[in-house]
């Protein structure tokens, strides 16, 4: 009896698919799993592999038809059988399966033949990170990664823009040298924008050769196409489909973008185009002041660009302490920035063959690049059929501390949930998630995650700022300014303070916020410090190598409980 080749249900909202090219003509013979057609849905483009050996004795649609789910296209059988002159809805295990997949699990999901432990789509800090835990906790364990591993951080995130920040601060260093006695014509100083490239582009593959030789040696099978769920434990990706038994997201985020006119010109571009720019703008105008945008502004400034940042709320980077960010605008701006916030744009025009902004009080700002920088938004398309049994809220998917979602043996990490969008709160929901995937639960703290900014100078945050602190009681602060700090001042750096936000009644560190050198360094002392419920009064005991600038950690904790010898005393009546 001939077997009917169909239109196959590839997701719970796949009412048709389309006919790219069928890939075998009538009466030529073919094999069981044999690419017979392309198909394309919605989603995806995938192939319809033949489901028997014999000859295809039918086709009823052409190249480019758009095909109903589950109506039969052909018939496989043998030479000379009869089938039917027009094609009808298919049945038998092609109704079990749409059946299967509008009830969320595929047909083949009633046994519980697991062939990995744990699956991980997305390979990103989270996604290498969990399986590569899973991996050396003895799971068999495969990671799906479409693009190129390390996710955006790696990629076209964190890594390549540090490597930019580095390279401006060289040219600082550069053009500061002549207050040091190094004679340097800075007249002649030059800006090579593809060899500075080139080399972003050596460091971001030097480290992505470092995490494939880590999954390697870990034994994780990699699995480079995009993968979408098709039931609770089946992922295709490409022409295959995987089962496991625990599946891991980490789909990562993706640039957003504002909903207003002229916003496609080809000037308007995602952080992602501006780290694979070989010319230096000569204008360059960033929407959004915060982590990002304030990172390229510091890098393309002392590249040569003529920056102007414009920012929606009333300061820049809005999730910092509001005496960082008042410092961070008075910075820039002595850096040449210009900084406008409190401002919405209104639309973009499009003049001299390059792209104008208006704002919402008229003003006009023409640039040669845009710089969208305003937030990023979860991937989400990886859920595939679960999209809507897996619960979100805004956009978000809902984990607990354990990183799981609703569904017990379905896990969630880094930016695709409602916890943290840092690639070091990725990598403990990533080793969280897969620790208790394995029998080992985990639970992850993301209370105290640093917040770190790497401008000239840096900027680091933790914890409460203090508005947040007063409204839960009487607190201390203290600070102290790298102008009083020995390592900073010999090192040119003088510019910036910590900050230390305290309780009053125990000493408690409620929060801690620098400007300045090492920032993003010194913070890690203050997260040490706040886990280990460590208080004020210690701190400011605690023995710190001289000069260092850690050491102003020490004294602005010194200086909440008005002992720090560096500076005066307080009047009694402060």
């Amino acid at each position: 009896m001939a077997t009917e080749v169909f239109m196959p249900k590839a997701g719970m909202d796949m009412q048709e698919g389309t006919i790219i090219k069928w890939l075998s003509a009538v009466g030529n013979e073919v094999h069981e799993g044999d690419p017979l057609l392309e198909i394309e849905t919605d989603k995806v483009t995938m192939e319809v592999e033949a489901p028997c050996d014999g000859t295809l004795l039918c086709k009823y649609f052409e190249d480019g038809a758009v095909v109903p789910v589950v109506t039969i296209i052909g018939y496989i059988g043998e030479k000379g059988e009869n089938v039917p002159d027009k094609p009808a809805m298919a049945g038998g295990k092609a109704r079990a399966d749409e059946e299967a997949v509008l009830k969320g699990a595929s047909a083949e999901e009633n046994d519980s033949d697991f062939t990995y432990k744990v699956a991980v789509i997305g390979g990103g800090p989270a996604g290498y990170i969990a399986a590569l835990r899973a991996a050396r906790m003895g799971a068999r364990t495969i990671l799906f990664e479409e693009g190129e591993v390390g996710g955006t951080c790696t990629n076209v995130g964190c890594i390549p823009m540090k490597t930019y920040i580095k390279t401006a601060q060289d040219i600082d260093a550069i053009r500061n040298a002549g207050r040091r006695g190094v004679k340097v014509d800075v007249n002649t100083l030059k800006i090579d924008m593809p060899e500075i490239y080139k080399y972003k582009k050596r460091v971001v593959e030097r480290l992505r050769k470092g995490i494939l030789s880590l999954l390697k040696a870990g034994k994780v099978d990699l699995v480079c196409e995009e993968a979408i769920m098709i039931g609770p434990h089946t992922i295709r990706a490409g022409k295959k489909t995987y089962r496991s038994e625990n599946i891991i997201l980490c789909g990562g985020s993706v640039s957003s973008n504002l909903p207003v006119e002229g916003i496609d010109q080809p000037e308007i571009i995602a952080s992602e185009g501006m780290l694979d720019l070989t010319e230096v703008p000569e204008r360059l105008l960033i929407i959004g002041g915060g982590v990002i945008g304030c990172e390229m502004a510091t890098a393309f400034s002392r590249f040569g660009s003529k920056v102007t940042i414009v920012e929606l709320q009333d300061h820049l980077i809005p999730t910092f302490d509001h005496e960082v960010s008042e410092a961070m605008e008075k910075i820039f701006r002595g850096h040449g920035i210009k900084v406008q916030t409190g401002k919405k744009v209104v639309r973009f025009l499009r003049r001299d063959e390059h792209p104008v902004l208006v704002l919402n009080d008229g003003t006009e700002i023409d640039a040669d690049i845009v710089l969208m920088s305003v937030g990023r938004k979860p991937n989400l398309t990886c859920l595939g059929v679960l999209k809507d049994k897996i619960d979100c809220e805004r956009g978000k998917i809902m984990v607990d501390e354990y990183c799981r979602t609703n569904l017990d043996h379905i896990y969630a990490c880094g930016d695709m949930t409602n916890r943290s969008i840092l690639a070091h709160s990725a990598m403990k929901m990533g080793d969280s998630a897969a620790s208790t995937a394995c029998g080992k639960p985990k639970e992850v703290n993301l209370n105290r995650a640093p917040l770190c900014l790497y401008t000239i100078p840096e900027a680091a945050s933790i914890g409460l700022t203090e508005s947040q602190a007063r409204k839960r009681g009487e607190i201390m602060i203290g600070k102290f300014p790298f102008a009083a700090n020995g390592r900073a001042i010999s090192a040119g750096q003088p510019e910036g303070f910590v900050k230390v936000i305290a309780d009053k009644g125990y000493g408690e560190i409620l929060g801690v916020h620098i400007v300045g050198p090492m920032a993003t360094e010194i913070i890690v002392e203050a997260k040490t410090m706040m886990d280990m419920e460590v208080t004020v009064y210690e701190v400011a005991d605690i023995m710190h190598p001289h000069p260092t600038c850690s050491e102003a950690f020490m004294a602005a904790c010194a200086d909440a409980i008005d002992d720090c010898l560096d500076l005066p005393a307080r009047s009694k009546n402060e």
